[in-house]
């Protein structure tokens, strides 16, 4: 039922004729996005676009569609189909928002009021014991904050901004394209888009609302924070224009290493270095822990890489009672020079190993070189 080169409207749409309102819906909805001039690269989309929305005015309608099913596109309303001209009451874009959003053309929009002002960033270089026990750092940064002669507005005190002569307050241009009737919308160059315009400019800010200020500002980092986290501290960012709130401070950790611990989650690292001697016949010795040193026996016949738990002086737990461990691991130390009283002692000793079993010793020797090891 297409009179020269119009295509079916149900063939432009790919519905039956039995389609249901919410169907054709779909249907423009799906092609719209795909043809629509600002998302789609194919030369013809335009076309397209305006024969996928032709196609939905008619098959929208109740009443045009009933007209159409029966006479096709030689409706008796008009010259060529008496539907009438879907772009001639207005934007060609309205139909998109009706079909996609219920409604709300382009042109619909309110005047844009304060805006959040940005957030911040700030590293905070925190010592190994400082990140383990937690701490309060008298910080300095600075931000933009809100001007106090003209609260935020940009106007010298005692006067305001004045709507926009250029947008009329709408903070847009609108321009519309010949021959297609396609609407296109830029911010406007007069007020920059927030619809007013400042006629004497406030003296302490020179009209920009905002001045940047130095804060000082206490910030308290709990127990056990580790070096990949951050602190936010809500409304310490900078203030918004045009009277806008605070955004947010954030506060970077960086925890620097430490000469004999390593931190894992929340256990404790140290490698405690042995000298033959207490290697095999064992010993009670001091050893360093983040709280202070602390007594831990050392078995005879320890090996190096054996590992050994010290409960509870750990990292403690965020937001949680309670600490981690630390975990103690041995490292044999064997001497790459001996004096000649160390030297004899471990001859003497050697020839006292069994060679079936050198597991056997004379502790006797032992205490001996543990004795010269201390001289």
């Amino acid at each position: 039922m297409t009179t020269g080169a119009k295509r079916d409207y149900y063939e432009v749409l790919g519905i039956s004729r039995t389609a249901e309102p919410d169907e054709i819906k779909k249907a423009f909805r799906r092609l719209a996005r795909q043809y629509h001039p600002d998302v789609s690269k194919e030369p013809d989309a335009e076309a397209k676009f305006k024969e996928i929305n032709e196609a939905y005015e008619v098959l929208s309608d109740e009443q045009k569609r009933a007209m159409y099913d029966r006479f096709g596109h030689n409706s008796p309303g008009g010259p060529g189909g008496g539907y009438g001209d879907p772009f001639a009451n207005g934007d060609p874009f309205s139909t998109i928002f009706d079909a996609f959003f219920g409604g709300a053309a382009a042109g619909q929009r309110t005047q844009r009021g304060p805006q959040r002002g940005a957030d911040l960033r700030y590293s905070l270089r925190l010592t190994f014991e400082e990140a383990i026990f937690g701490v309060e750092k008298e910080i300095e940064y600075r931000r933009l904050e809100t001007c106090p002669s003209c609260k935020g507005n940009g106007a010298e005190p005692g006067t305001d901004p004045v709507r926009c002569p250029k947008c009329n307050g709408t903070g847009e241009m609108r321009q519309r394209a010949p021959f297609i009737n396609m609407v296109t919308v830029s911010t406007c160059d007069n007020c920059n888009g927030t619809g007013t315009v400042i006629p004497i400019p406030c003296r302490e800010c020179r009209g920009e609302g905002r001045m940047r200020q130095t804060r000082r500002l206490t910030v308290k980092v709990p127990a056990g924070v580790d070096g990949n986290q951050q602190i936010r501290i809500s409304g310490e960012g900078e203030a918004g224009p045009r009277g806008g709130s605070f955004g947010n401070l954030y506060v970077a950790l960086d925890v620097q290493p430490h000469p004999l611990f390593l931190r894992e989650g929340n256990d404790i690292i140290l490698e405690l270095k042995l000298n033959v001697a207490q290697a095999a016949l064992g010993e009670e010795l001091n050893v360093p822990t983040i709280d202070g040193t602390e007594r831990l026996r050392i078995p005879a016949g320890t090996q190096t890489g054996q590992t050994f738990r010290m409960r509870g002086k750990g990292v403690p737990f965020l937001r949680q009672q309670g600490r981690g461990d630390q975990i103690v691991v041995t490292r044999v130390v064997v001497p790459q020079k001996l004096n000649d009283q160390q030297r004899r002692l471990f001859q003497e000793l050697a020839r006292t190993f069994d060679p079936e079993d050198q597991s056997d010793h004379d502790e006797g020797f032992f205490g001996r070189i543990k004795d010269a090891f201390r001289r």
